[in-house]
């Protein structure tokens, strides 16, 4: 059983484990528990694994949030972790997988008092509120780096990586130019601010674009499906440019457009510790301002091993050309942040759902 919710960050690295579950256990199902309502359906539809059964549970925030709200969760928390029981003695999982969000906390309380085993992956540098409670009632802690070991106590923390998804990891960077149509003797600029978009990481883009696309750069542009038309309408005078290509949104791509790109300019979710890496890509890392401080310790994780560069939500319009201008500029500087990301690289597919086969008692191979 896989339970996620919440995040990208969150869903994506089970769904890399999946894949790898799929090909490597024998006679084995695979169930995932998402968030009553939540955005993870679609991915997980999407992802073209053969899932037994999708489950949804009710949840809702505790941390950061108004009272109202948070009596609103904690009686969406109640009916989820009776929801939770019913499925953990429906489907008596071997090993439970639990990858962070809301959907979490049912499951980890239902799987505690039931004695199921749990995995616990931490996609981020430092936990936030929901894993650091999962993950006392787990019996096995996977994270990404050795850094986030010193937040859990015991010896039952293992380090993992990130998990990668097959479409990501098999992308290279001839077929990523190739497919969008790049010169590859020009660089290009990825901007994405996760599937429902940044909006102020799209202002400072427009703001300067035109700019950009005359010194040169070729741009990847992914809006976010809630800002795309609003993108659309204020990129009309570019949109007719070779070298600037916009889209709402990549699921299957996306790792074609990393493959491609030679500096990305993006929020510091968990993701990145695992993609920019991978790819040896060179970061302008802009940490959401709005929520708990992970996205800046995972930013300052890669900027203090020179894999990127931090700029601030409020300047970012005002110092993201001179910023990408000076990068793209100075290729030695630029080599030297591309060569300490890959440094970094460590996929953890196969490694998570190693843990998680041996945790169920299961046969590999």
């Amino acid at each position: 059983m896989l339970a996620a919710g919440g995040t990208g960050g969150h869903v994506y690295p089970a769904l890399a484990a999946a894949e790898v579950l799929q090909t490597q256990a024998i006679a084995h199902e695979l169930v995932f528990v998402g968030t009553q309502g939540g955005f993870e359906r679609p991915l997980v539809e999407a992802a073209g694994v053969r899932f037994a059964a999708y489950h949804e549970v009710w949840a809702g925030p505790l941390n950061g949030v108004g009272v109202l709200t948070a009596l609103v969760s904690l009686l969406k928390l109640a009916i989820g972790t009776l929801q939770a029981f019913a499925l953990l003695l429906r489907h008596r999982p071997h090993a439970v997988l639990l990858t962070g969000g809301w959907a979490n906390v049912p499951l980890a309380v239902a799987g505690w008092l039931l004695r199921a085993p749990m995995l616990v992956y931490l996609p981020d540098i430092e936990p936030a509120l929901t894993v650091s409670v999962v993950a006392r009632f787990a019996r096995r802690v996977a994270v990404t780096v050795d850094d986030s070991r010193a937040f859990f106590k015991g010896s039952k923390t293992v380090t993992t990586g990130y998990p990668l998804r097959r479409s990501v990891r098999e992308a290279t960077r001839a077929a990523g130019r190739a497919h969008f149509g790049l010169d590859n003797d020009r660089p290009v600029l990825l901007v994405f601010g996760g599937s429902r978009g940044a909006r102020s990481l799209n202002l400072a883009l427009e703001s300067c674009l035109a700019e950009l696309l005359a010194d040169g750069v070729q741009v990847l542009h992914l809006t976010g499906t809630l800002d795309w038309e609003r993108s659309q309408t204020a990129t009309q005078a570019q949109r007719d440019a070779r070298d600037y290509h916009a889209f709402p949104y990549l699921h299957d791509d996306m790792g074609l457009a990393l493959a491609a790109a030679d500096v990305v300019l993006c929020r510091s979710g968990a993701s990145t510790l695992g993609e920019l890496p991978y790819f040896g890509l060179a970061g302008i890392l802009v940490p959401y301002p709005h929520a708990w401080r992970y996205q800046k310790v995972n930013a300052d994780y890669l900027v203090a091993r020179g894999a990127a560069l931090r700029l601030e939500d409020e300047t970012l319009d005002k110092k993201l050309l001179p910023t990408l201008r000076e990068l793209l500029a100075n290729r030695v500087q630029l080599a030297q942040m591309q060569a300490s990301a890959r440094q970094l690289a460590r996929d953890g597919a196969a490694a998570l759902a190693a843990e998680l086969l041996t945790l169920a008692g299961a046969k590999h191979g």
